[in-house]
């Protein structure tokens, strides 16, 4: 959740309280103790918000990453790719994975396509998630909404759940604690 993505020329997009429910979630996590990790796009296009050192490659203020919380560095869609975070969560034992954040048709996406490929039992957020509309490749323009519904039909079943916000915070409750004992599970 960086600023670049409050960028209006990024377009219209949908769930305008994605960020709110971000904050809930992000809220209990931290009160749970449960690990946290943001995730930043390094751009590799110069001029891009998300080029090192640009104000959109920062993390939105309310949604910024504690001291003590791990942050993934990437700068392609899959937070998995060249970022060591298969490594991180194999070595915390961490096998179930809580998604949000942006954009549901692209970083959301492939995050959680490579989750599921890896065994991870993964949930995607619908509603602490959101896209950006766009032309499908027959040039039809489709919605923020739609493209998001469209992302969320691809994950579900197959590499992910698609809960709510509320259903996130449930888990909370039914994930065991953390740190773990050897053999056991969280969630991030």
């Amino acid at each position: 959740m960086q600023r670049g993505m409050n960028d209006p020329t990024a377009g219209e997009r949908n769930n305008p309280g994605a960020e709110s429910n971000i904050q809930r979630l992000l809220a209990g996590w931290r009160n749970t103790d449960w690990p946290v990790v943001h995730v930043r796009h390094n751009s590799r296009t110069p001029g891009s918000p998300f080029w090192p050192g640009q104000p959109g490659a920062e993390f939105q203020p309310a949604l910024a990453p504690l001291s003590h919380e791990h942050v993934v560095e990437k700068n392609v869609p899959d937070a998995f790719t060249h970022s060591g975070l298969e490594r991180w969560l194999n070595v915390r034992g961490i096998k179930q994975l809580v998604i949000v954040g942006v954009s549901t048709s692209n970083s959301v996406e492939a995050t959680a396509r490579t989750a599921g490929n890896l065994g991870l039992d993964t949930h995607v957020v619908a509603d602490a998630t959101f896209t950006f509309a766009k032309r499908d490749y027959a040039g039809t323009y489709r919605t923020a909404n739609e493209v998001h519904a469209m992302s969320l039909a691809n994950l579900e079943g197959e590499y992910a759940a698609i809960i709510h916000t509320n259903d996130a915070l449930t888990l909370l409750t039914a994930f065991r604690p953390y740190p773990l004992q050897s053999g056991e599970f969280s969630a991030y």
